[in-house]
């Protein structure tokens, strides 16, 4: 995907941190209430615009946040990179905007040597399921839920099922 012309992409910094949380409630549908707000918040700490804005990406639209995509090469794992987080506001969906930050995303990860990268998603989250696997994802194995589809139990602790995925670059 060609980016339009009214839109612009770079590399996060310390100073989108409070910029990106403005836009969450209002991307998610307020998904939760207060409660899902905090949780939200919480996923991306400042530390993430400060310690990792080479593998960060934010698209504009007249200085206004339209996408974003937190992720990090792995420190631990030579040959992996990790997608933390994406959001997209709902005006832009379904335009090719969540795959042109994961294709930004792939390209620095085999920039870096990284040969895999992995995600994970709740197991309620069923357009992320979607998207990942639209985007060349594997599920995972883990246990079969209800629904048929394989979650890792407690991942993110206790009765915090996720999805998980990998994706060969």
């Amino acid at each position: 995907m060609k980016l339009p012309d009214d839109l612009t992409i770079r590399h996060t910094t310390p100073d989108d941190h409070p910029r990106v949380l403005a836009v969450l409630d209002r991307w998610w549908g307020e998904v939760g209430g207060s409660e899902g707000s905090r949780q939200r918040a919480l996923l991306l700490p400042r530390l993430f615009f400060q310690h990792f804005t080479d593998s960060g990406f934010l698209v504009e639209r007249d200085g206004e946040p339209v996408g974003f995509l937190i992720g990090f090469l792995s420190q631990s794992r030579a040959d992996e990179s990790y997608v933390h987080f994406v959001g997209v506001s709902p005006e832009a969906r379904g335009h090719g905007l969540g795959r042109l930050l994961y294709q930004r995303f792939f390209d620095h990860s085999r920039e870096h040597g990284r040969s895999r990268v992995r995600a994970i998603t709740s197991t309620a989250n069923l357009g992320s399921y979607g998207f990942h696997t639209r985007m060349g994802f594997a599920v995972e194995p883990g246990v079969t839920g209800p629904d048929g589809r394989q979650l890792h139990p407690d991942y993110d602790g206790p009765g915090l099922d996720r999805v998980a995925f990998v994706r060969a670059l």
